[in-house]
């Protein structure tokens, strides 16, 4: 078994938690920012105390509504800052927080409710408080749900004016470094979704040695503007991990105004998916495409990538940093702006990015410092960082973090970042933690000479050919996504004579792609799967997946969809994985097309 480790930088007290951190800011930087809310059109600065006031008034009312120490409480929104605010009140009245993503249906909810024994809930909109309604038969210990739109905060800091401040400082006292944090329960690509117990010593773990890493980017002269879910691991560790760094953050929930904010927020890091980052790059091209300046933008790209490949090998030439600096001025200089102008650095995770844009970014000045984690590892397990950094890698393990490449090559992880279990499930337990404490991730991977983690696809999910090829879909299928023209794409074969594909197109791409083609901008996407234009473009889409496989894993057929896979019809889970399973009973008859001619 190849195993590589890293030392810690700092160890967790057994009476540390979380709110612990928001308790020094309050008393050591009171009136200094902490966050900046959006309200009536503008960015809005709350100081430390502001932000704490709010959380003890929201935590007092939830003691007052009977709440007890332990006690779990659901929390489903989008990205806002109420649910910061929400979520450290739950913390600070010693509770546990579950968090539910504001797009689950309502037996998704009904399974979190009654799974966990949520005592109480905060939703965003009435109509997640009707969805738990409606379920309520299923979640006997649920009791009150209160509505943010609503004004959840005020009410139940109306609610909680008569409790004690120390009944909060008992509540706190309840908390130890082993003490439930979160149930968070994973996206579920098959079968019930199971909760991850995570502790305040995970959290507090996973920050105080990760965020050493990031001290670049993450700190009182640093901003942050969350918008990926903070139901989701990553982001909700952003959010505490900006607290113990004293990092400004801003929320935002609509994506679709995403270019918009960034430019008015201006922060210095971002954290995102893949799929952000291939969209940025993806619509600047389209927009130099259509102005006629699309030979310029390739060009530039290319020289992004030529120089930041020279990097790690001895740096570039005189030829190649002139280009680079001409180009600065031309091109470089309006992508960064479209993360804002100030952004330096970028977190990417939940897929791999490529190393194509991987090298793009770190070319135009934003480097995006690839990590890997599960919900089950409290996030990031690796990631990649100033003194370590290899494009194409997820980088080498967090510090007090040990990694390992099992006998059949499965990624295995132990440190203070996993999990403590799963919730009322010993034999799941038993299954991803053995018997050392190494956690079984699930997911193929190798480690280099240098300690570098590299991951090729899931184990689950290893498509074994008619031939007894063994093939990685996820190297394909990223390859594949980065296409300006591809959405989502699924690599099919397992028990076929070959690999095939099943390709969406990207909505958003088409209209301008469709108009430098001299076609209707509003074609349908039905009238497009034979149109030889978009074929030309596709051939040569899955050519360049192809380089990355050997020929008897390469793709030989396709087929295009005319239709997205989605979350909202259930393809893809919250945090855009594919669902596999869901995909493939859907379109059936597409892949069977597939081979039978």
């Amino acid at each position: 078994m190849r195993e590589f480790s890293v030392p810690a930088k700092t160890e967790v007290g057994p009476d540390e938690a979380i709110p612990d951190l928001l308790a020094a800011n309050i008393a050591e930087h009171g009136d200094e920012v902490g966050y900046r809310v959006h309200r009536d059109g503008q960015w809005r600065d709350v100081t430390w105390k502001q932000f704490g006031d709010q959380v003890a008034g929201v935590a007092k009312g939830l003691i007052a509504s009977g709440v007890g120490a332990g006690d779990r409480v659901a929390l489903q929104a989008r990205t806002r800052y109420e649910w910061t605010v929400c979520d450290f009140a739950i913390w600070t009245a010693g509770a546990v927080t579950v968090p539910v993503y504001e797009t689950s249906s309502a037996d998704q909810v009904a399974w979190i409710l009654s799974d966990s024994a949520a005592k109480a809930a905060i939703v965003e909109k009435s109509e997640h408080a009707e969805a738990m309604e409606s379920v309520r038969d299923q979640a006997p210990d649920l009791g009150p749900v209160w509505v943010l739109d609503d004004d959840a905060v005020g009410t139940l800091t109306a609610a909680g004016k008569d409790v004690d401040d120390a009944e909060l400082e008992a509540r706190r006292a309840t908390l130890k470094a082993d003490s439930l944090a979160t149930l968070i329960y994973t996206s579920g690509t098959t079968g019930r979704p199971k909760g991850c117990e995570l502790t305040h010593g995970n959290f507090l773990f996973e920050i105080n040695n990760g965020m050493t890493l990031l001290g670049r980017f993450l700190s009182v002269e640093g901003s942050l503007l969350l918008f990926i879910p903070l139901a989701h691991v990553l982001a909700r560790v952003l959010e505490v991990g900006a607290v113990k760094t004293r990092t400004v953050v801003g929320h935002t929930p609509d994506v679709k105004n995403l270019v918009g904010d960034l430019g008015e927020f201006q922060p210095t890091f971002v954290l995102a998916v893949p799929r952000v980052f291939e969209k940025v790059f993806n619509q600047a091209k389209a927009t130099a495409d259509s102005g006629g300046k699309g030979k310029i933008f390739d060009k530039a790209a290319q020289v992004a990538i030529d120089w930041s490949k020279a990097q790690d090998t001895g740096g570039p030439g005189i030829a190649l940093r002139a280009q680079h600096a001409v180009f600065d001025k031309l091109v470089y200089g309006k992508l960064r702006a479209a993360l804002g102008g100030n952004c330096i650095g970028a977190v990417s995770g939940g897929a791999p990015l490529g190393d194509r844009l991987g090298h793009f970014y770190r070319g135009i000045g934003v480097p995006v410092y690839e990590g890997y984690g599960l919900t089950e590892t409290t996030a990031a397990a690796a990631v990649n960082h100033d003194e370590a950094f290899r494009i194409g890698t997820v980088g080498r393990p967090l510090p007090g973090v040990s990694a390992a490449i099992a006998d059949d090559g499965e990624v295995l992880i132990k440190g203070g970042i996993v999990m403590r279990g799963y919730w009322k499930n010993d034999d799941a337990t038993k299954e991803a933690i053995d018997g050392d404490g190494w956690f079984h991730t699930g997911d193929i991977g190798e480690i280099d000479g240098d300690g570098f983690l590299k991951i090729t696809g899931r184990k689950k999910e290893i498509l074994v050919t008619a031939g007894g090829k063994n093939v990685a879909p996820a190297v394909l299928e990223d390859r594949l996504r980065a296409h300006a023209l591809v959405s989502q794409t699924i690599v099919v074969g397992d028990q076929r004579p070959f690999i095939a594909a099943l390709i969406t197109l990207d909505e958003e791409a088409l209209p301008g792609w469709l108009e430098s083609k001299g076609k209707p901008k509003d074609t349908p996407l039905d009238k497009l799967r034979d149109d030889e234009d978009l074929i030309k473009e596709l051939d040569a889409a899955v050519a360049d997946a192809n380089k990355a496989v050997s020929h008897a894993e390469a793709i030989k057929k396709y087929r295009v969809l005319d239709s997205d896979f989605t979350e909202e019809n259930g393809m893809l889970t919250p945090s855009l994985k594919l669902k596999r399973s869901v995909v493939l009973k859907e379109f059936g008859d597409e892949v069977e097309a597939l081979y039978s001619r």
